[in-house]
């Protein structure tokens, strides 16, 4: 992973650079940032950065032996930790325990090769791991000492990388305490996490914060056009939809987004007529979609609502609908929802998502929340 391989974030490019040329890099970093961010890209970005052995002023070359062996992620002194699968007894070591630990180091590279702007759920359905417990062990922990304590193979930087740090048991987070306060010589610690605020306290005071912002919407249009992933006018949409999340960017390019946004206004229309038979029938064809496609059109509905809201408060300058759909948020504006009734449709879509995430029944989520969307339109 090359910086350049990033949309956007010169800020924070700029910044890690610098660190690197000045000698400012702290021991222990926590690249923190919003679900669909670079906060993964960006720490394997600077581990190529400092392993590249030719590098220029702004980032890796790309072509040296280092850089090749870091897209593959087999760099012998970059190590990774990461949630696996909890063990009921953590003592109770089988006798395939190493070659299983390399299946999943395996899977693991594959799976941030494959989706770099992942979450933990799509590691976990990646590898099958649905209703299993994950967490990262105290034997772990102590694996990641021993890894450090060895000499670097090639006597650079020894780096380790633990994705998802809030999945640390507390014991393994206790027992990292010592080590991340004060590690071997060249040896770097980078912690990458969406939820900063479920690490302990005592990791977080030993860590020096990369933020990491969201994605903005013409960084991801931009990126999306230029990587030849979509046309420029399903890159608008995608980028309106995805707020900054190049995850959901990415899982929308192969869906047609104007038929989602036609989708929801068909939708609402039902609710404006009170045709329940409608509604219950189509509760029945969102029940029958796949749980992502599900969650894409309540997404294109927390969209829409944010726009109705935005129209209503006169702020047509933050509007990010196309034209083509600009008309259909100007009906629905003021002439049906107004914005004490949208506000309280955006609580709707989003208390709908969150049950949705957690496997609620989907005909429900969508009856319920179609419901609400009909009270809301009599109400005006």
């Amino acid at each position: 992973m090359q910086f350049a391989e990033i949309p956007g974030l010169p800020e924070t490019k700029e910044k890690l650079i610098n660190a690197v040329k000045f000698n400012h890099l702290a021991h222990a970093l926590l690249f923190h940032g919003p679900e669909g961010s670079a906060n993964l890209t960006l720490a394997l970005a600077l581990a190529t950065f400092l392993y590249c052995e030719n590098r220029t002023e702004i980032d890796s070359c790309g072509t040296c032996a280092s850089c090749q062996r870091m897209k593959r992620l087999v760099m012998p002194d970059l190590n990774f930790a990461f949630p696996v699968i909890a063990k009921q007894k953590e003592d109770d070591k089988g006798e395939d325990e190493d070659e299983e630990k390399t299946d999943v180091l395996t899977s693991w590279r594959k799976f941030v090769i494959a989706q770099p702007y992942g979450n933990v759920h799509d590691f976990i359905y990646f590898n099958g791991f649905e209703k299993k417990q994950l967490n990262i062990s105290k034997a772990a922990a102590r694996k990641m000492i021993q890894a450090l304590s060895l000499m670097s193979f090639e006597g650079g930087y020894k780096i380790m990388l633990i994705w998802a740090p809030e999945f640390l048991n507390p014991s393994a987070a206790n027992a990292l305490l010592k080590i991340i306060e004060e590690p071997p010589a060249k040896t770097l610690f980078m912690l990458v996490t969406s939820q900063a605020d479920q690490l302990l306290t005592t990791i977080l005071s030993r860590t020096q914060k990369i933020q990491v912002r969201a994605f903005s919407d013409q960084e991801i249009r931009t990126h999306l056009v230029n990587a030849g992933l979509c046309d420029v006018k399903a890159a608008e949409q995608i980028a309106m939809l995805a707020d900054g999340n190049l995850r959901e960017a990415y899982r929308m390019i192969d869906q047609v987004e104007d038929k989602q946004v036609s989708q929801v206004r068909d939708w609402f229309r039902l609710c404006a007529t009170k045709n329940l038979k409608e509604i219950f029938e189509e509760a029945d064809r969102f029940h029958k979609n796949d749980k992502e496609a599900q969650k894409s059109l309540l997404l294109t509905g927390l969209n829409v609502t944010r726009e109705i809201l935005l129209k209503n408060f006169d702020l047509d300058q933050l509007l990010r609908t196309t034209e083509e759909d600009r008309k259909f948020i100007e009906n629905i504006s003021k002439k049906v929802l107004n914005e004490d009734h949208a506000v309280k449709l955006y609580e709707s879509f989003n208390q709908a998502h969150y049950h949705l995430e957690r496997n609620g029944n989907a005909k429900m989520i969508f009856t319920d929340l179609s419901m609400d969307i009909l009270v809301m339109m009599s109400k005006k």
